[in-house]
């Protein structure tokens, strides 16, 4: 669900973001206006019909997830890195709602794949619209993330990087199904599906904001390393919020990448402690064979988790690689915008959805 307005979690993220706040609004503002398709309907009997199917169906759904919650991190850190690198003018929103468009096309293709019933407490989208809509609707808003980065002419390097970004992230996205149900993967593995699944969308929103800036060379790839360590943070602590977190805060099924066939750091290491010959390892890959678990197995593996410190060894990878994030802002001078990226990984530790 998202979270409430006197939630401790919206009012730190409401400071944090308080220098960008103006273009934080600009972005939804501009999600808004793009999401509208600019078809003609033809002339004659049909024109009523491609208005529905067009002028309607497609902004209703994109204004469904939209409204479903969010909290535009990365256009965030595109607007605050490019206010720290000096910039200001009206491009960082444009690029931060080319990025949101992409982050969001994800969403409800992943939400297809997964057959996920929820996202952030609501309905999913295919649960709503179905598959097929759906996933035309996650391909019409990467088209649109692109035509948005267009708006300038000048722009090509930025749509290459996007464009490079978004390659990876499928590519994370396939790699992924291949180890769907895998019991057996290795770490190194899934580093690499949330490299490629979320990390270098974090690293491409910082980067941009340095291009668009007055950044040198070190200082462009700062940002990079920056978004880089902080989305591979990012997804290690949303990993684990499947094994610590409650429904309610969750907006989703707890226990639901493992019934998805996933497994994450804190099930791997405690797989590699443990050995295939036991309790845990059976009840691993029941559930990523199954899609089942009841509430007493359930129960027991967490304890598991906890007992062999497995939670605690994913917590202190998130920490190693907030920190890095952290010190790769030790390129720039101080300033609110670098005083509030450097915030942003605390908050990500933070997290209980």
């Amino acid at each position: 669900m998202p979270p409430r307005l006197d939630s401790p979690e919206l009012a730190e993220l409401t400071q944090l973001f308080e220098p960008i706040r103006a273009e934080l609004e600009a972005v939804e503002d501009a999600y808004t206006t793009h999401i509208q398709t600019g078809v003609e309907p033809p002339a004659g009997g049909a024109a009523e019909v491609q208005r529905h199917a067009v002028d309607e169906v497609i902004p209703r759904m994109a204004r469904y997830i939209q409204a479903s919650g969010g909290k535009r991190v990365r256009p965030a850190v595109l607007l605050m890195a490019a206010r720290m690198c000096g910039y200001r003018g009206e491009r960082p929103v444009v690029f931060a709602s080319a990025v949101e468009f992409i982050h969001t096309a994800t969403l409800v293709h992943d939400d297809v794949i997964d057959d996920s019933e929820l996202r952030r407490g609501r309905l999913a989208m295919h649960s709503r619209w179905g598959n097929n809509m759906t996933v035309l609707l996650g391909d019409y808003l990467y088209i649109r993330a692109m035509e948005v980065a267009l708006t300038y002419d000048d722009a090509i390097a930025i749509v290459r990087l996007l464009c490079d970004v978004t390659r990876r992230m499928i590519e994370g996205e396939i790699y992924q199904l291949t180890k769907v149900g895998a019991a057996d993967i290795a770490e190194e593995e899934y580093f690499e599906i949330i490299r490629r699944k979320t990390a270098y969308l974090f690293s491409g929103a910082a980067e941009i904001g340095g291009m668009l800036g007055h950044a040198d060379e070190e200082q462009r790839l700062a940002l990079r390393r920056y978004g880089f360590n902080l989305g591979v943070a990012f997804q290690l602590v949303d990993d684990l919020l499947d094994f610590t977190a409650d429904r309610a805060a969750l907006g989703k099924p707890v226990g639901g990448d493992l019934r998805e066939g996933k497994v994450t750091l804190a099930a791997i290491h405690l797989l590699r402690l443990e050995g295939p010959e036991s309790r845990a390892h059976d009840i691993i890959r029941s559930v990523v064979e199954t899609g089942d678990i009841g509430a007493e197995e359930w129960s027991e593996l967490v304890g598991l988790l906890r007992e062999r410190r497995a939670i605690q060894y994913a917590c202190d990878a998130a920490e190693e690689y907030a920190t890095a994030a952290r010190q790769c802002l030790d390129a720039f001078p101080p300033s609110p915008e670098r005083t509030a990226l450097a915030a942003l990984p605390d908050y990500v530790l933070a997290r209980d959805r």
